[in-house]
């Protein structure tokens, strides 16, 4: 692969792709501004510490790709792409993580992030999954993609799809607990074994799921 500015450059307009990064170790964001200042195709408007910082960047766009390390000081990678497809911020994300763990990588891809890679990948790797995916392409390493279909949420009862539906509904507990004539207790009760069953920790990243799976069977790939 090739690092150095080239036909790539021109197959974008001749002009640098515009980088915000979301890490929160310091030492990172300066490697990666270096790098990225050496290649000459990039241009790294800013970078941040925080997910709520990000999030703020992301509401107001003027960027083409994001990079994200997994772990930001207030959340992980996770809440943050839960996050971008709750409030359906029109962002491409490239996940920059240290951690080869493959569960990692299916969830970024369950969650909508459109690029992956790691931090002790060869810059030209990085380089070519950034712009991959500023041209509107996934670019992750390579993965079985039946089992990254294999989600947790074919493993749910036809009554936990139900709750799932209706918490994407954006039904409260109460209203849930009206609804059905279930104490908030219970479903609170059915909301945590729902929430371990899909491996997440709260409701916008079981609704993010949820939605993230319709958009696939809506939308098949070809």
């Amino acid at each position: 692969m090739n690092s150095k500015p080239g036909k790539t450059s021109k197959a974008i307009g001749d002009r640098r792709m515009r980088i915000v990064v979301a890490e929160r170790n310091p030492f990172v964001i300066s490697a990666l501004r270096e790098m990225l200042e050496c290649d000459g195709r990039f241009d790294l408007l800013g970078s941040v510490q925080s997910g709520k910082q990000f999030l703020d960047l992301a509401e107001k766009g003027g960027f083409d790709v994001a990079i994200i390390g997994w772990k930001l000081a207030d959340m992980d990678g996770a809440d943050v792409l839960a996050e971008v497809q709750s409030r359906k911020l029109d962002v491409r994300i490239t996940v920059f993580s240290n951690d080869h763990d493959i569960g990692i990588l299916k969830q970024c891809v369950r969650l909508g992030a459109q690029g992956y890679c790691f931090q002790f990948d060869d810059p030209a790797i990085i380089f070519d999954t950034i712009l991959a995916v500023a041209h509107g392409r996934i670019c992750i390493p390579y993965i079985d993609i039946n089992k990254v279909n294999d989600t947790p949420l074919a493993q749910l009862t036809v009554r936990e799809r139900e709750l799932l539906a209706v918490l994407s509904d954006g039904w409260t507990n109460l209203q849930i607990a009206t609804r059905t004539g279930i104490s908030e207790n219970t479903v609170k009760y059915h909301l945590k074994n729902l929430y371990d069953k899909l491996d997440v920790r709260n409701r916008a990243m079981a609704v993010a799921l949820y939605a993230r799976e319709r958009r696939t069977q809506k939308q098949p790939f070809g």
